[in-house]
Parts: structure tokens; sequence; C-alpha cells
């Protein structure tokens, strides 16, 4: 909805403008005297259950950072982090990032943890189109060959061969780490049964959007016992693929969907 849209745009916010204070505010942090006890040091209640007290935290940090004199350059080419990332029906792969330093415009070329793409749409918390995102700012980014992870960081670079080069490296190197972690055989599972080890039990997971993924992974992981540990091979955002169904044939795991379904291939 946009009222939680419009709240998580404030907590991204506010996360950046902390993140902004660097080391001088992880310096003091063990000596942290608010200004109710004498100290320097503002405080603010919040409630993200409530959705209140972010106005006046942002209002704060915005104070704090104008005393400091902190600055983010947007003259430079656009650095951003990934907060969430989906597979739309419509639009493709569509990722909401927030803009650390420089100005994200459209046209421009990036790459997005291991996928690249050029601007093809900027989306602001209000739905409308907008040419370019400075600092500080979430937008959603459409354009990219593929739906990247939350927290990927997005660069602008020089060419679309500079971006491809960059991304297929990451994706050879994810995929290494994929098969090279691959668990063992079934014979080797059932002899590990046999000497009171503990069965490593693979998944593939595949939902709609990354926080579902990231919260179905988080749950799986919790229910493992000292007798059977799920192991999560693969987890994406989008339709079950070819890929995932020969991961998962490879490796005797099942396959969960959630708000997904499987393609023709697949």
């Amino acid at each position: 909805s946009q009222d939680s849209w419009n709240f998580r745009k404030q907590f991204y916010q506010v996360k950046r403008m902390i993140r902004g204070l660097g080391d001088e505010a992880s310096s003091t942090y063990s000596q942290t005297l608010n200004r109710q006890m004498g100290g320097d040091v503002q405080d603010v209640e919040v409630s993200a259950l409530q959705k209140t007290g972010l106005d006046t935290l942002i209002e704060k940090i915005q104070l704090q950072a104008e005393l400091l004199e902190l600055r983010a350059n947007p003259d430079r080419a656009a650095e951003a982090t990934v907060i969430e990332a989906k597979l739309d029906k419509g639009r493709g792969p569509v990722a909401t990032v927030l803009v650390n330093r420089g100005t994200l415009k459209v046209g421009d070329i990036f790459v997005i943890g291991a996928e690249s793409g050029k601007v093809r749409a900027l989306i602001d918390d209000k739905g409308r189109q907008v040419k370019e995102a400075g600092p500080a700012m979430p937008v959603e980014v459409l354009g990219m060959t593929g739906v990247p992870s939350a927290g990927d960081p997005l660069q602008v670079v020089e060419s679309e061969a500079r971006a491809r080069e960059v991304a297929e490296y990451r994706q050879g190197v994810l995929t290494q780490k994929r098969t090279t972690t691959a668990p063992a055989s079934l014979e080797s599972m059932f002899s590990a049964l046999k000497a009171n080890a503990a069965i490593e039990y693979p998944l593939v997971v595949k939902a709609d959007t990354q926080g579902t993924v990231e919260a179905i992974v988080a749950s799986i992981n919790k229910i493992s016992t000292d007798l059977i540990k799920a192991r999560v091979l693969h987890a994406g955002v989008g339709g079950i693929t070819e890929s995932d169904v020969t991961l998962a044939g490879a490796s005797g795991a099942p396959i969960i969907g959630f708000n997904v379904r499987a393609n023709s291939k697949a």
C-alpha cells in the first residue's frame, strides 16, 4: 500500500542518515548520554508498529547532519543499495534501491549484484516517473536482466560491455559456490545417519519477492534438528526455471515455490 511504501521510505532514509554519521557516531557509542540525562546526544521515541516518531527522528538527524556538515556528492556516478526486488508480470524485474551517493539517471548503464542493465525508468515513492534520483532518495528501477538480492550494490559503469563482463563474473562466482557446496549423494546421507551424524536435507526456494524468500529461508533454518539439517541450495525471486529443476534433480532436492509458477521448460 501507499502508506506502507511511505513508511518504508522514511525508515530507509533514517537508516541512510545514521550510516552517514560514520565513525563519529560509533566512536562515542559506548559513552552515549542523552540530553535528558545531561548529555549532548538527542533521543527520539519511535514505534514501527504504530508508525510514530519517524518524522521527528528525521528532523533531528538532518539537524545533526547540518551541524556536522555531512554531505553526499551528487555530481558523480551513482551508487545505491537494493532494499527490495521482485519480478513483476507487466514490468519485468523491478528493484527498489536507495541511492547512497551520486545521481542515478534514466539511461545509465549499471551492474546490480550479479545482474546488469540500463535504467529504463525510475519510479518515486508516489508512483511518478522521474528522470533522476539523488542521494538518500528511494526509487524503483526498471531495466535489469534479472532479479537481484536485497542488499546487493548498484554501481553505474561506463559501458554495456563492462556491465556484462562484471555481471558474468559475479554469476560465475555464485554458480561455482553453489556447485562446490552441493550436498553429498543419498548413499552418503544414509551412511551419515547410521553414524549418528546430522543429515543435510537440500532444498531449492523460489518466491515472488526478495523479502518473502528471506523469510522462508530464515524459517527453514530454524526448523533444523540434531538429526537433520535443512540446507538451502538456491533461493531466488521469480518463476521456477529449467535450471532450478536441473539443480534440484541433481541434488535430490524438493523445490519450494511461494506465489510463483514453473515455466513451460521446467
